[in-house]
């Protein structure tokens, strides 16, 4: 498991360092002037959990969770690939595979039985990523998390960083159909899934995630939105490789 995870945290450094140079000039010449720049989020609480407990020989779990009934998860728990995919509601490129990725590996692999996707929050854009999390997991609370994760995601900007105020994310939750907009709003506005949330940045963070979205399929690390392709080779190569 240790070298495993060495392995994991070299590739995405490397990863990383390829692309920041990108990165930055993609960032100047897309993002609007005055846009808030990226920050560390809340800070990073470690937080004892059962998994933390019962996981490999390190002592951490595996990066995939694998859990019946996982409400921020897509597809079967034994699936033979599992991805899972660190996003920020705020950023772009997370919206830009939410919109024009994830629907075709929905069909083509998680409805087949072939791939699970695992949801992490990253919430690495100021404050109004942490509340969108929160609002995530309103969501989640009452069996609408998908819809909520799509509505935010399909309305955002191309460009630039969505502007992901209370009220629009109470609006959000109306358009997916959340039941207790009341309940909702009271849950977004709380602090009870904090905990949660910041166990999915420390474990995003432990593994050396430098920027969303990110994902790892059956451990292999990719990062940004790429072209379909490039999942439906990765996927194929770890469905090959089983």
């Amino acid at each position: 498991m240790n070298g495993r995870r060495e392995s994991v945290n070299k590739e995405f450094i490397l990863i990383g360092g390829l692309v920041v140079i990108a990165a930055a000039l993609i960032a100047y010449l897309m993002m609007r002037p005055g846009d808030d720049a990226v920050s560390a989020g809340p800070s990073v609480t470690s937080v004892a959990t059962d998994a933390d407990t019962a996981g490999g020989a390190d002592g951490r779990p595996p990066v995939e969770r694998r859990q019946a009934g996982d409400p921020l998860a897509l597809g079967a728990p034994d699936a033979p690939v599992a991805m899972v995919v660190f996003s920020d509601y705020r950023c772009p490129f997370c919206a830009k595979f939410s919109r024009d990725i994830e629907p075709e590996l929905v069909k083509r692999y998680v409805d087949a039985g072939r791939l699970r996707i695992e949801w992490r929050d990253f919430p690495i854009f100021g404050p109004q990523s942490m509340s969108a999390a929160r609002a995530g997991r309103a969501a989640a609370e009452q069996g609408k998390f998908w819809e909520f994760n799509r509505a935010v995601y399909g309305a955002a900007p191309e460009r630039s960083k969505a502007d992901l105020t209370d009220g629009a994310l109470i609006e959000f939750a109306r358009q997916a159909g959340v039941p207790d907009i009341g309940r909702f709003t009271a849950a977004m506005r709380g602090n009870a899934f904090d905990a949660a949330i910041n166990a999915d940045l420390a474990q995003g963070t432990g593994i050396g995630v430098p920027s969303t979205p990110a994902f790892l399929i059956n451990d292999v690390p990719m990062l940004g939105a790429q072209p379909t392709e490039d999942f439906v080779r990765a996927i194929d190569a770890a469905l090959a490789g089983r």
